[in-house]
């Protein structure tokens, strides 16, 4: 780790993707993920990287499904409208088993919506964003700090597993500042791997990037094997994090913004005498289904703090086959509780099961 500097959530990133090897970028503008661009688009030609512009989201993502093929670290980032435009190219990446970084930095929704943050994107972003039956990695980001740590986790990831990452963050991750410890350079110097369309030398058959298949039994056997993949990330791959869990009678689950919030609100509740904690999922997808469902065995009750209709609130409930009741604090339209509001929830709560 480099020392600390203090740095906007975006361009943290966008420097945690270089120093993870990434030289190619392909993205176009759109709040509240533009300073994403700015900043590659002033260091990239600095370093002999790629920087463009491209003339659509739908280009953007068929670019980096290009320089994906090769084996090189290559990256998008828009905002969920412009995500949604990648939805095909996305499918198209994982149809090929191709890694490759996407950043989602939410703002409000549908359509249009607003500009403030938001943690809408979900069900998109864990339940295949784009046509077929697939998965992408989802990691998301609850500070500066792991907005940088998770960039490199999630370059990693998708290469061990040859598929698609996301880092979803909220708008607010994107634009806050904190003081952050950049990762260590990543050396990529070695040669390309395997499967990568790099030319053959006359020394191996021919790799195709390719998500066609015209025969059923092959494209069936290949989806087969892809979900034995996904199972075994599902086993080892999720991430959490648990505070004030030991003897918690309440269990807050929220990631992102509403997790730092939440915190807060956690620390007020514990001093007038409640009992509540908080599992905070890293990885969306894989879920953190184990430590929820060990907690449903001790806990009273769930309460899910989100900036949205109450989406992660469906997947906490499958985790614990809804032993436990579940239930739901919410901002949208780029509103975001405060402590109080997540305070009086968790009271709310209490009072449930008292």
């Amino acid at each position: 780790m480099q020392e600390k500097v203090l740095m906007k959530g975006n361009e943290a990133i966008a420097e945690a993707a270089i120093l993870a090897g990434c030289r190619h970028y392909f993205g176009y503008p759109i709040t509240p993920q533009t300073e994403v661009a700015a900043y590659m688009s002033k260091k990239m030609p600095k370093i002999g990287g790629t920087f463009l512009q491209a003339e659509s989201e739908i280009a953007a993502i068929n670019m980096v499904y290009g320089v994906a093929s090769t084996g090189k670290r290559v990256m998008t980032s828009s905002s969920s409208p412009g995500i949604a435009l990648k939805a095909e190219g996305i499918s198209y990446l994982a149809g090929a088993d191709l890694p490759a970084l996407i950043l989602n930095v939410q703002r409000g929704g549908p359509g249009l919506g607003g500009i403030q943050p938001s943690q809408a994107d979900y069900y998109f972003a864990t339940r295949g964003p784009g046509h077929g039956d697939f998965h992408v990695l989802v990691l998301a980001p609850a500070s500066v700090q792991e907005m940088a740590d998770l960039t490199a986790k999630a370059f990693a990831l998708a290469e061990k597993y040859r598929m698609p990452a996301m880092l979803l963050a909220d708008g607010t991750m994107g634009q806050m500042m904190e003081p952050v410890a950049l990762p260590d350079p990543v050396d990529l110097n070695g040669e390309a791997p395997e499967w990568a369309t790099t030319g053959t030398k006359m020394q191996r058959k021919h790799n195709i990037a390719n998500s066609l298949y015209l025969s059923p039994a092959e494209l069936e056997r290949t989806n087969i094997e892809r979900f034995e993949r996904y199972a075994k990330i599902e086993e080892e791959e999720p991430m959490w994090e648990e505070f004030m869990m030991e003897d918690a009678d309440i269990c807050i689950v929220s990631c992102g913004i509403t997790a730092r919030v939440s915190r807060n609100a956690i620390v007020e509740a514990r001093k007038q005498g409640i009992k509540v904690g908080m599992i905070r999922p890293i990885t969306l997808w894989p879920f953190p289904k184990k430590p929820l469902a060990a907690a449903a065995e001790k806990v009273k009750s769930f309460l899910c703090v989100e900036l949205n209709m109450g989406q992660m609130k469906e997947d906490v409930e499958l985790a614990i086959r809804c032993k436990k009741p579940v239930d739901l604090c919410f901002r949208v339209g780029g509103m975001i509780p405060s402590p109080d509001e997540v305070l009086a929830a968790i009271k709310n709560a209490a009072e449930k099961e008292a």
